[in-house]
């Protein structure tokens, strides 16, 4: 069982205190990666974290078993990443996955206590989201700024307006299926597949609709419901009449974040936007059209008001403003 473990694993290159545990130990990390962490994007930093835990905890005293790892090893872990510069969310996050990683191992009896329960965080409070936004006007200028006479043009920009018009997270954007599409009342609707397993239904903003309709049909797709809507292409994919050659696979965040780079390039924009760039300005956008956080709450899926909050973006204009007076 334990050269199973660590065939399959990868824990065996980790350092010692991982490396070195036993087939109970090695059972019980695999099953809280695997079966207690259901988003991959979750399970990926909680990975990293603890990857990155043991080996700082490998260079003190103590740090190269599980038994002898104590709260002193996370508080030093904590200390020495806020001195390093990562930001309290982050420090939040990866102390947090500690701490579930142990609890695990101390329901399995793997080790006596968990000792990362008794470590506090950095404080943090927010009221204002760091994402960058772009005025209407600038999403209007990318969207416009992109060569729809390639299908990967087509992909790209209906990819962009989701994000716009339907304030959805890039996760639920790329595991998008054609089957996800669907009319309703005469109006093409999203069936959107949030973080938690939530399942989320919107109708698309007459302009969204065009844009994936016209990418859908130059990609020939629509007969196909369970396949993915945004593909990476293969060599052939740039021209408009070559539908057959999307890949079948979906488009990873990080090369949706790459895309995004080179079109805001392309359209001239200063403005460093990611990917959650568009849901925050979608929401901005709403907002300042008179729209209520009730319902922008509504359609980005959020259970409180108070996560919309932090995608409002209008005091930005008022601080501007305000500032302009300082007139010397």
């Amino acid at each position: 069982m334990s050269n199973d473990l660590v065939a399959s694993s990868g824990f065996a290159s980790w350092p010692t205190a991982i490396a070195s545990a036993g087939p109970a130990a090695w059972h019980a990390i695999l099953q809280f990666f695997a079966a207690e962490i259901r988003n991959a994007n979750t399970r990926r930093a909680y990975l990293r974290a603890a990857h990155d835990f043991f080996v700082f905890a490998e260079r003190r005293k103590g740090g190269t078993s599980l038994d002898t790892i104590t709260s002193l090893h996370v508080s030093a872990w904590i200390e020495a990443m806020t001195r390093d510069g990562l930001s309290a969310p982050t420090v939040k996050q990866r102390l947090a996955a500690m701490r579930m990683l142990f609890q695990a191992l101390a329901r399995e009896r793997i080790i006596p206590i968990n000792p990362a329960a008794v470590v506090r965080g950095p404080k943090h409070s927010v009221k204002r989201g760091k994402t960058p936004v772009l005025t209407a006007e600038e999403t209007r200028q990318l969207l416009d700024s992109i060569d729809t006479d390639t299908l990967v043009g087509l992909r790209d920009r209906a990819l962009i307006a989701t994000m716009v018009y339907s304030f959805a997270r890039i996760g639920a954007v790329t595991t998008l299926r054609v089957e996800d599409l669907f009319t309703q009342g005469r109006r093409l609707w999203l069936r959107l597949h949030e973080k938690g397993g939530k399942r989320h239904e919107i109708p698309c903003h007459h302009t969204l609709e065009k844009y994936l309709i016209a990418y859908l049909e130059a990609a020939a797709l629509g007969d196909t419901p369970k396949a993915l809507v945004f593909q990476t292409f293969g060599r052939e994919g740039a021209r408009k009449t070559a539908g057959r050659t999307l890949s079948g696979s979906p488009l990873p965040q990080a090369t949706a974040w790459q895309m995004l780079q080179r079109r805001a390039k392309d359209a001239g924009l200063d403005t460093a936007v990611c990917n959650h760039t568009f849901r925050a300005t979608g929401i901005t956008t709403y907002l300042k059209n008179s729209g209520t956080l009730e319902r922008a709450a509504t359609i980005a899926n959020h259970s409180s008001t108070r996560t919309t909050q932090l995608y409002d973006r209008r005091p930005d204009d008022v601080t501007l403003d305000e500032i302009e007076k300082i007139q010397i």
